[in-house]
């Protein structure tokens, strides 16, 4: 029996939007009336509550504290000397610092622990994860002026000793234009696979079958016409299409990066592949 249309129709609903929105207004007040000694970071929402892929259950909040005012880039030692490019004297270390102090001046270091990779700050709407970090300019291997870049954003994991760069504007951009493209369907297509693995987890597949991100990313590989008519053709012709699709060509969302591969922030043909047949078994095996 296949999976009903009714039954995509409620996976492919929005989680709840409003205390994501508070969430991050908070964290944008509580930094506001610090004394920044290089600058007032940009604060915006990323990840699902910004791209409005969140489904019910969703719960931390991405929130990203980016400081423009130094930045991080591809740029060779020859580059930098010839557009005057030098190093900052304020460092990432020292930004995170200074954004850890006013969380805490704000909410109480009660409410803000260390994560891996963010500050986890509890509000008084939803718990929040606080990417602290600095601009990040991808710049061509020809670039002749420091201001001819592709903006990203860059902060340092030092349990891993690694510089995480992602492009989470770029990301949200692309999103956008997929969706149109697709007359709005790519958008609650996301949230129909995010709520079916969730569905899977809960019935014992592995945790990591698929993070939400690579998720999102794996879908906008997926040619726009096959997204349409009734979820069900949707479901079916994204899954068929995925099985004979080369995977090693595929690109996260933000059109930057490749999706597959060995380094820490990208994911694996297998555990794709593994996910696809997750999938291809709760088509085939529903209301058994």
């Amino acid at each position: 029996m296949p999976i009903p249309e009714s039954q995509f129709e409620r996976w492919s609903n929005q989680g709840a939007v409003t205390t994501a929105k508070q969430t991050h207004e908070s964290i944008r007040i509580a930094l506001d009336s610090y004394n920044w000694p290089n600058g007032k970071p940009e604060v915006y929402l990323q990840g699902s509550y910004k791209n409005n892929t969140n489904i019910r259950g969703d719960s931390d909040v991405d929130v990203v504290v980016q400081l423009n005012s130094i930045f991080r880039s591809n740029l060779t030692e020859a580059q930098k000397q010839r557009f005057g490019v030098t190093k900052a004297t304020y460092s990432w270390y020292d930004f995170r610092e200074d954004v850890k102090k006013a969380l805490k001046e704000y909410y109480g270091s009660s409410k803000i622990q260390e994560g891996k990779k963010t500050l986890k700050v509890q509000t008084s709407y939803l718990p929040a994860d606080v990417v602290v970090c600095i601009q990040y300019r991808k710049y061509p291997s020809n670039a002749n002026s420091v201001d001819n870049y592709v903006e990203g954003m860059t902060f340092y994991v030092p349990s891993e000793c690694f510089w995480i760069v992602n492009f989470p504007k770029l990301h949200y951009q692309n999103g956008v234009e997929k969706n149109q493209r697709t007359n709005g369907w790519y958008k609650p297509t996301i949230r129909v696979f995010k709520n079916a693995r969730t569905y899977l987890i809960d019935q014992g597949a592995p945790q990591d079958l698929a993070p939400s991100y690579f998720l999102e990313c794996l879908l906008y590989n997926v040619p726009d016409n096959k997204f349409g008519n009734t979820f069900q053709d949707t479901f079916l012709n994204v899954i068929n299409w995925l099985h004979k699709a080369n995977l090693s060509e595929f690109r996260c969302q933000n059109e930057q990066d490749n999706l597959f591969g060995y380094s820490p922030v990208q994911w694996s043909e297998e555990k794709a592949k593994r996910f696809l047949s997750y999938m291809e078994e709760l088509w085939d095996n529903w209301g058994w």
